[in-house]
């Protein structure tokens, strides 16, 4: 039940326009609201990010009334809590405010206050509509996508059909932590789909009739829609090379059952582990397994992430990862798999190019995601890419098909951020994916609506926690790089010509989501400005939008 509760050494609602402020709620241990002032009316909200639970007075208040984690981008509307922007899945609560005998009062519920979190209006009421959404594949995106319809009012049925036998899942869990129990990491509990008149059906999809409108699963179902979002994510590769695909202790990772394998080969630890790929998966891995085992990271570029990073930057992250004990083998072409010499049937070791062997008890491979569009290769009612992906609008709607969306790793959209200039990318990150399926869901109910443009967001647990904003889908040329970078604290502005396209940052929040909230609004200062020293947390984000 709503009380009323006297905040802690406020007088009066004197904040000053743009300015936010985190107070202590009297009789409610560790209770705190965050007050803002957008336009000049102070509202009070939940004072954590709903996501990992980051402290909002730490974030970035917008003009326009969006206040955004500092950690991962999560972004909420100030005034009434609700979500804008992922990787968040729950709202802030929203609370009332009073003055009175020269106090000031909040009034809400004291779960709500301390838990700093509300579950979005999912029920539907009356009697649903004729509208049938079918949803393909069970991770954010889809989650993103039928939260986003029924908090906007979306009375018709959803249908969401996965093919991993579990509910959609945190899998940036998997490669970070190696957790290999989906009720640890579900983002959602079976009663929560119940609850939002969501069909969960556990089969796969083997074909899509577009013209009449059903998409046909292995199972002998089939499901008619009025709108169909495809969102089936990615398939790891293998190699083709000698050896991968004939012995046993070769493993990928992207599901449960593969972390599961994964943990159950390493057993009780000190293992040999050669991880082959420096990208994100292969070093995340890296990092979770490297200080109990002799783990070996063999990568073809000169240091670790440098497609993305940079050579400097990446080498911030190996040095971190030497310290626990990881070796890397850079600069190295993976030759074949050979036996071990105890078992022929499982993996002995790695042979690279240059006829090193490295020993391995298992191998795990980070070598990248292709489009999960096997079902679709067939299909002559619709045009894959070259890299198996599907070509979408600024709304994630497929190009050629009609009430069509394809959202996260299989879609390859316009992007108008920095640098970008609607230039065609295809983006793998499962904060992207989600923001993709709000994006399409908000379509799916207005379609005359506007694009909601988001910044894409990375984070990664490497080092002491990186967070990256944009894309550079027509590359970068420079590199800006401030403060201790051999500290592992540093601020890295990717740039092409003038054009600040990305930022990537350690230790230093809320930089990076500052970055973020000033690309959106046009206001990145430019390389040469940031060269001479400019400070972009002292630039306040206007209410007005460029993307």
């Amino acid at each position: 039940m709503a009380q009323e509760y006297k905040l802690k050494g406020l007088t009066s609602l004197n904040l000053n326009l743009g300015e936010k402020r985190e107070i202590e709620v009297e009789g409610i241990e560790g209770g705190k609201v965050l007050l803002c002032n957008v336009g000049g009316k102070t509202t009070a909200i939940g004072s954590k990010c709903t996501h990992y639970g980051a402290p909002l007075i730490k974030g970035v208040l917008t003009g326009d009334g969006r206040i955004t984690c500092p950690w991962h981008g999560a972004c909420f509307n100030a005034s009434n809590g609700d979500i804008e922007n992922a990787p968040a899945i729950d709202a802030l609560p929203s609370f009332e405010l009073s003055e009175k005998n020269g106090s000031v009062y909040v009034t809400g519920e004291q779960q709500s206050i301390k838990g700093s979190r509300r579950k979005p209006n999912i029920k539907i009421s009356g009697v649903a509509g004729p509208e049938k959404v079918v949803i393909v594949g069970g991770g954010s995106g889809a989650l993103g996508t039928l939260e986003a319809l029924r908090e906007n009012g979306f009375k018709g049925s959803i249908t969401l059909i996965g093919n991993e036998g579990y509910l959609p899942i945190d899998r940036t869990k998997l490669s970070k932590a190696l957790i290999d129990d989906p009720a640890k990491i579900a983002l959602r509990d079976e009663a929560w789909f119940k609850n939002g008149s969501v069909t969960v059906v556990n089969d796969e999809v083997t074909d899509v009739d577009f013209s009449g409108k059903n998409v046909s699963t292995k199972g002998g179902s089939s499901f008619p829609y009025t709108k169909l979002v495809l969102a089936t994510g990615g398939t790891p590769k293998s190699l083709p090379l000698p050896g991968f695909k004939e012995l046993e202790n070769i493993f990928l990772l992207r599901t449960i059952p593969h972390v599961k394998a994964i943990l159950g080969a390493i057993g009780d630890k000190n293992k040999k582990i050669v991880i082959i790929g420096s990208s994100f998966i292969g070093m995340e891995v890296a990092n979770a397994v490297g200080k109990d085992n002799e783990v070996t990271v063999v990568g073809m570029e000169k240091a670790p992430l440098e497609r993305v990073m940079g050579e400097e930057v990446g080498k911030i992250f190996q040095k971190s990862l030497e310290k626990n004990g990881v070796k890397f083998r850079l600069e190295a072409g993976v030759e074949k798999a050979v036996p071990s010499k105890s078992d022929s049937s499982k993996v002995g070791g790695i042979q690279l190019k240059d006829g090193t062997v490295l020993e391995a008890d298992l191998v795990i491979l980070g070598t990248g995601v292709g489009p999960a569009t096997t079902f679709l290769k067939e299909n002559k009612a619709v045009e894959l890419q070259k890299d198996g992906s599907l070509k979408t609008d600024e709304n994630f709607a497929v190009t050629g098909l009609k009430d069509v969306y394809a959202i996260g790793d299989i879609a390859t959209y316009p992007y108008h951020g920095p640098g970008g200039d609607g230039a065609l990318t295809r983006i793998e990150h499962w904060n992207v994916a989600q923001n993709a399926g709000r994006a399409a869901a908000t379509h799916i109910i207005d379609p005359s609506a506007s694009p909601k443009a988001f910044i894409p967001i990375f984070w990664s647990a490497l080092g002491s926690q990186l967070r990256y904003c944009g894309n550079t889908p027509n590359g970068w040329d420079d590199l800006v790089l401030k403060g201790q970078p051999e500290e592992g604290k540093f601020v890295a502005y990717y740039t092409k010509g003038e054009t600040v396209v990305a930022v990537g940052t350690m230790q230093i929040d809320p930089v990076m989501v500052q970055a973020s909230e000033l690309m959106r609004r046009g206001k990145m200062p430019s390389k040469s400005e940031l060269q001479k020293g400019v400070d972009i947390l002292t630039i306040s984000v206007p209410a007005e939008l460029k993307i």
